[in-house]
């Protein structure tokens, strides 16, 4: 196999919403030409916007080491996967769901180079089982990327059973030349970063939901006591409640019944409370 360089001269993301634009600006910045796939003509407009301002701030904050214009002649959006044809690596970020990551991701492999990299920004789902839907699980990996991407610091490399130790080496030296950290883990239900940050946030939850506290007070004893940058509650809300009940579900079928969703979870969800993009969650976002 050829050598990888730091990062990928063309990558493609799969998907433009929040975590995808993330993904898409991190490449950017750093040099690669980025090219965004969305469902239809409205998402991948979305895309374009999300992209276009992270970049602008990342300008504004003297990070971005060229002008806007200039990064922004590197990225395009299309609704055509033939348009990953030349990516050397393409980061599906598509809603957390098995069988449309399965769809997606073989869609995407049918337009890729013998020599190109899939990978899945998945946060519990098994690598290694998507991998095996696939025609190439050497070239398959997990790359977890964190929300918001640009002030993330942490990349999860996810080892599928497959993936190749170039493609595993690859993945480390590409979270190094985005300025981030890698923290390798082998395929396993919630890898690390899902499997504890979830445990500790149902527990946070059930603690609501008995009334041993508030969820400001809880939230303020991890972070004061812990030192978290957040709360587990506060973090719920940002990632939002409905992703979070579908992790649980999904620990909950593979892990048992310590990842068992509490009834306050699944009423929220149900009522549409969501976290920050819906406006309430355990907090209140409209203030």
């Amino acid at each position: 196999m050829t050598a990888v360089p730091a990062i990928p001269h063309v990558v493609g993301v799969l998907g433009g919403g929040r975590m995808g634009a993330g993904i898409a600006h991190a490449f950017l910045t750093k040099g690669a030409t980025v090219i965004v796939v969305e469902r239809d003509h409205e998402a991948a407009a979305g895309a374009q916007g999300r992209v276009a301002d992270a970049v602008a701030k990342s300008a504004a904050r003297g990070t971005l080491g060229e002008t806007p214009e200039e990064a922004m002649a590197r990225f395009s959006t299309s609704t055509d996967y033939e348009s990953f044809i030349h990516c050397g690596l393409v980061v599906e970020a598509v809603p957390e769901d098995y069988d449309l990551k399965v769809a997606a991701l073989k869609a995407v492999e049918d337009h890729l180079s013998a020599d190109a990299f899939l990978a899945s920004n998945t946060s519990s789902l098994s690598v290694t089982g998507l991998a095996d839907e696939l025609r190439r699980p050497a070239n398959f990996i997990g790359l977890h990327f964190f929300n918001p991407v640009p002030a993330s610091t942490l990349i999860e490399v996810v080892l599928a059973k497959k993936t190749s130790p170039e493609l595993a080496q690859a993945a480390k030296n590409w979270t190094e030349a985005l300025g981030k950290t890698a923290v390798v883990v082998n395929d396993a239900p919630g890898f690390a970063s899902s499997r504890l940050g979830v445990a500790i946030a149902l527990e946070a939850m059930r603690m609501v939901e008995e009334g041993v506290a508030s969820a400001e007070d809880i939230d303020a004893a991890m972070v004061l006591g812990y030192k978290h940058p957040t709360g587990p509650l506060k973090t719920t809300d940002i990632v939002g409640l409905d992703v979070r009940l579908g992790i649980a579900e999904y620990l909950h079928s593979t892990l048992g019944d310590r990842f068992a969703p509490p009834q306050i979870l699944r009423d929220k969800v149900a009522r549409g409370e969501l976290g920050r993009k819906t406006g309430k969650g355990f907090f209140d976002w409209n203030d």
